[in-house]
């Protein structure tokens, strides 16, 4: 399995968000309070599935400490179980996500990669893209040189 990740840091404050899908699994939010929601995208069509489709928006704001979870449906279609016949599923993503809020970008990349890590190989694809807002503003500390 291969997971590439890119981390950016920025200044603690509200981001406003605004998602359309194309055909992709609702966008999950990891709350500062300690739980996760589902943030429908309404629509869904598949982009270049039919020449007059029509896209609709879905608009959230992160506070600090929250983070936006965006995924392929190869996390929640993979397979589990000891036979490896049940799909993993949005409610068990849910749980999990949960269990895991608060957590920054990073973080939640992390815990996700090992739960994939754990079903084993999977036939589908399972891209993850988490947007963090940093829940504390860095002390700024004198510019120095490090040591030569």
């Amino acid at each position: 399995m291969r997971v590439t990740l890119d981390g950016r840091r920025l200044e603690p404050s509200d981001i406003s968000i605004r998602l359309a899908s194309g055909g992709h699994p609702p966008a999950l939010i990891l709350r500062a309070g300690g739980h996760a929601d589902f943030l429908p995208t309404p629509g869904g069509m598949l982009v270049g599935a039919l020449p007059d489709a029509r896209f609709y928006t879905a608009a959230t704001t992160l506070a600090p400490g929250e983070t936006l979870l965006l995924y392929a449906d190869g996390l929640t279609e993979a397979r589990t179980g000891p036979r490896r016949d049940s799909l993993y599923g949005e409610d068990a993503l849910l749980e999990f996500t949960t269990r895991h809020a608060p957590a920054s970008a990073r973080e939640v990349i992390i815990a996700l990669t090992g739960l994939l890590a754990g079903f084993g190989d999977s036939p589908d694809a399972a891209a993850l893209l988490a947007l963090g807002v940093p829940s504390a503003r860095p002390h700024p500390g004198p510019a120095t040189n490090p040591p030569r």
